[in-house]
């Protein structure tokens, strides 16, 4: 007779859900005993870089990925990344184990007390099944509710004795659909709208990317002749950063983004949130005079926006409705903005030399993934992103994803059969939240590359403070820190490099390698503007 994990299995293969994160534990073993042959097991060494790895490998391979975590503690390590999944809108299964049922009212060691409530609230549905029999069905469950808009993370938390119970009839295979049409009447007006802005702009968010939809926001954009933004602190690319109608990336401050849309009548906002902010900067939410449309497949992005009308779509429906509603301008196209000057070379080098560099040997498809929140603006000023999919990041503003997430994304390009080269930027200061995850890397023989700006402070901490006139924070240095021997202990190849032309010439060797490669480098203490 089939057991619940036998029909657990069965249902995790029916949605091509194979590969399993995590770190084992003992309440997780008898789920985990016997592995299946044709199932991959990930062995993180902490469950916050299982996390973030199953983000990645989700994002860039589309399939919902599968986190196994070790009950109340494990779930509690991988807590900051799973607030990451939430706000990146990544569908991620996540199991974790519970104590024998027979001892639960004793609450025996590593019982998990209440378990759906501990990763409240940054999971759409957290459940622990009433019946061994019905772990497969709130597996099924599970997946529909993570995939449906706005996709994100699920919980479910499974006792350790139920997996060789004997299991009921298996559920129905059953599919749900991941993409919802807009109202017409609304989509109408605000095709009406459009086409009568005297001087429209779109800024366009994250969901464009996640909808496939850049060619379509390409369109748009064309027949508007309208210039479009980045939404502010985008944790993916959402435009070819190279079209003569891109912008930049608006700031994620209230007065000074107001300030970046004046001169418009209508902003279409795609995709985002209006807006992510942050620091404070009061201000207007909009210049003076402006009208917002924005279209989401969040309805809580509806409901707490600020300012505006909102439409609920999918993000690429909605972009393809509207070009066929709104009639081609005969307004000129919009100048295209100037190159950066190229910057100095000095030693150290700056941030922006040493962005530049990186730049001109990126490879025509590679796969940017950063962490290094006080390199940003210069990263973004000097790399531009020109192909979809391409770039992420996190959305939390929380530290520690983006190395094991760039573990994630190179094996989902391994396993798609894709194989983008993957590039991760990740500053001296993010490196050590996950390091760990450079050992799952070596193991798997991932040829990653990971650039790490080394400036030894949290400098975007220095320029906060410098913002908001908080002199003298203690813990904002970081002496003393050898990350080539870090990870070579890893098992990663690695070199320091201090000029453009090494660095060029470490990520082509990285890129061809048949593991990790870690390049410190050197640049100026310099502390950069946090706006």
């Amino acid at each position: 007779m089939a057991t619940v994990r036998d029909a657990t299995y069965d249902v995790l293969r029916t949605v091509g859900m194979t590969t399993v994160f995590g770190n084992p534990g003992s309440t997780e073993e008898p789920f985990l005993q016997d592995f299946p042959a044709d199932f991959h097991y990930v062995h993180a060494l902490q469950e916050a870089t299982a996390v973030a790895m199953a983000d990645g490998y989700a994002q860039a391979s589309g399939v919902p990925g599968h986190v196994n975590l070790h009950t109340a503690p494990g779930t509690g390590n991988g807590m900051g990344n799973l607030v990451t999944a939430w706000h990146n809108k990544t569908p991620l299964i996540v199991t974790a184990g519970q104590q024998t049922r027979e001892m639960l009212l004793l609450e025996p060691r590593l019982a998990s007390r209440r378990p759906t409530e501990l990763p409240q609230p940054y999971v759409k549905w957290a459940y622990e099944p009433t019946r061994a029999q019905d772990i497969p069905a709130a597996v099924l469950r599970a997946y529909a509710t993570a995939v449906q808009p706005p996709a994100g993370p699920v919980f479910l938390s499974l006792p350790m004795d139920d997996w060789a119970q004997p299991a009921d009839p298996p559920p129905a295979p059953r599919t749900v659909a991941t993409r919802f049409a807009p109202d017409p009447e609304r989509l109408d007006e605000f095709a009406r709208v459009l086409a009568g802005s005297r001087n429209p702009v779109l800024v366009y968010g994250p969901g464009v990317d996640r909808s496939a939809s850049w060619s379509t926001a390409v369109a748009l954009a064309e027949r508007l002749a309208a210039p479009v933004w980045s939404a502010p602190a985008p944790e993916r690319a959402v435009f070819p950063e190279d079209h003569p109608h891109f912008r930049g990336v608006l700031p994620y401050a209230i007065g000074p983004l107001a300030d970046a849309l004046r001169g418009h009548d209508t902003v279409l906002v795609v995709g985002a949130p209006v807006f992510r902010y942050y620091p404070y900067v009061p201000g207007g939410h909009l210049p003076d005079g402006a009208r917002l449309l924005h279209v989401t497949d969040d309805p809580d992005e509806a409901a707490r926006a600020p300012v505006g009308d909102s439409l609920l779509s999918d993000p690429g429906l909605a972009l393809a409705a509207l070009v066929e509603r709104v009639p081609p301008s005969d307004r000129p196209p919009p100048a295209r903005r100037g190159s950066p000057p190229p910057p100095e070379i000095t030693t150290p080098l700056s941030a922006d030399a040493m962005f530049a560099a990186l730049a001109a040997h990126w490879p025509a498809d590679g796969v940017l993934i950063q962490e290094s929140p006080s390199n940003l603006s210069a990263l973004r000023r000097q790399l531009r992103i020109t192909r979809p999919a391409s770039y992420f990041t996190m959305a939390s503003g929380g530290l520690g994803y983006g190395l094991p997430a760039a573990v994630g994304v190179a094996l989902a390009e391994r396993d798609t059969g894709r194989g983008r080269p993957v590039v991760a930027v990740v500053g001296d200061g993010s490196f050590h939240y996950s390091v760990q995850a450079l050992w799952t890397a070596a193991r798997l023989a991932l040829p990653v590359v990971v650039v790490v700006p080394v400036n030894q402070q949290y400098a975007i901490l220095k320029a906060f403070a410098e913002l908001k006139h908080t002199p003298g924070v203690p813990g904002l240095d970081l002496p003393g820190l050898d990350i080539a021997a870090i990870a070579a202990g890893y098992g990663c190849a690695t070199e320091v490099v201090e000029s453009p032309d090494q660095l060029g010439a470490a990520l082509a060797t990285g890129l061809r390698a048949d593991r990790p490669t870690v390049v410190p480098v050197p640049i100026s203490t310099d502390v950069p503007s946090i706006l």
